[in-house]
């Protein structure tokens, strides 16, 4: 295989995950060490809302876009269903094909108002991609259009007055196949099952002469299968993550509403040895090097999870640096009209993603429209000047509008 196809699928591959090794620049190489995954897509925030408060979501009021974050506040919800599109141009300072769609909804059933039905779609763009062939990369042409999607239905119930629970399924396919007819190598796609856990909170202290609210939430989110992407030789995690998150949300004034809200996450993922960590100068640090590798290798997703609590080479410090931090908060006035801004903080040393984040929307009866801006605080980084959009659409105000015009 030539050089060239090596090196667009490693970037196809491995395109979010080396994205954390550009902003590295205030941190030693040794001290660098990101969590690998596969289909790191699937860790990328959707929706204008939620990525206008920092990236956060598990415990927010309930909207449409719920599944990615916390499916179990669907029980919660206002109105009898919605239905939500959102668009995201991904590393736009660097190329201008990639993009994240995503359509999310979900129905209020049964009698009593305490359960949901839900489902999202998720399709990722890797753009139009030309590989050459042999020793000098040009003895061949090939176009690919490598992608990935995720397809997932889940169930919300409320379990009591103040709380709920909520399961999802989901179908990963990560296509960056290819075929090299000078070498005979090929690269395949990848498919996945995985599935979703969460639970949800809410309850309305009084403050002062105001009733305000507090809620929190917790997600486990892609508990499944590895992916493999050339015929089951290597296999890689799916991004098994651990959300948890804390909102309040109290009255200004009459119709004026803030909410102040935090989120940690933390992937369920264990950490792949490193050579350098063993002493590969003797014989002994290369046997107990390949153990390890062997055994990271053939380790089950469950034990990985239970394993990534303690398996960083740095210890608990290093345990503790894989929290990602989320920070924000969102006015309302009269549910018509929202500000959001955030901030979301990584560890250096686990890929030093930093950024501020800035939203607005405006809501009708029927429509909603959000979106959002990313400011990075490294100004190297591709993420920086991420946009988002999302259009969302109510079931309620859509039956209230046909009803007017009916009568």
């Amino acid at each position: 295989m030539s050089r060239k196809i090596k090196s667009t699928i490693i970037f196809g591959v491995g395109l979010l995950s080396a994205i954390p090794a550009w902003s590295q620049n205030d941190i030693k190489d040794d001290d660098f060490n990101p969590v690998n995954t596969g289909v790191t897509t699937l860790s990328i925030t959707p929706d204008a809302r939620g990525s206008g408060m920092g990236n956060l979501g598990a415990a927010t009021d309930p909207d449409v876009n719920a599944q990615f974050w916390n499916p179990s506040k669907y029980a919660f919800a206002y109105s009898t269903g919605g239905l939500a599109l959102s668009y995201t141009p991904w590393l736009r300072k660097i190329v201008n094909d990639i993009f994240l769609a995503d359509l999310t909804g979900y129905y209020k059933i049964g009698s009593g108002d305490n359960q949901a039905i839900s489902a999202s779609f998720r399709y990722f763009s890797l753009g139009e991609v030309t590989m050459g062939y042999g020793d000098t990369g040009l003895d061949g042409l090939q176009t690919i259009n490598p992608y990935e999607f995720a397809f997932d239905v889940g169930y919300s119930r409320k379990l009591s007055e103040k709380f709920s629970m909520g399961v999802v399924l989901r179908y990963i396919l990560s296509d960056l196949s290819y075929e090299d007819s000078y070498s005979g190598d090929t690269n395949t796609a990848a498919s996945a099952f995985s599935a979703d856990i969460s639970g949800y909170y809410v309850t309305y202290p009084m403050v002062g002469r105001s009733e305000c609210q507090f809620a929190w939430g917790f997600d486990i989110s892609n508990i499944g299968t590895k992916v493999s992407y050339d015929h089951g030789q290597n296999y890689a995690f799916l991004p098994t993550n651990l959300r948890l998150g804390a909102q309040f949300m109290f009255p200004l004034a009459d119709y004026n509403t803030l909410s102040i809200g935090l989120d940690l996450n933390k992937l369920l993922v264990p950490t792949m040895p490193r050579q350098k960590d063993y002493d590969m100068e003797t014989i002994e640090g290369q046997i107990a090097y390949e153990e390890a590798k062997e055994k990271w290798e053939t380790m089950s997703p469950i034990t990985g999870i239970f394993k990534s609590f303690s398996d960083a080479p740095g210890g608990f410090k290093e345990e503790l640096e894989e929290i990602s931090v989320s920070i924000g908060g969102e006015y309302a006035y009269n549910q018509q009209f929202f500000g959001r801004l955030g901030y979301n903080y990584e560890a250096a040393s686990k890929g030093g993603r930093s950024y501020f984040t800035f939203g607005a929307g405006f809501s009708l009866n029927v429509v909603r429209l959000d979106a959002s801006y990313m400011l990075a605080t490294a100004q190297s980084s591709p993420l920086d000047q991420t946009l988002r959009f999302t259009l969302t659409f109510d079931l309620d105000g859509l039956k209230d509008l046909l009803g007017k015009r009916r009568r």
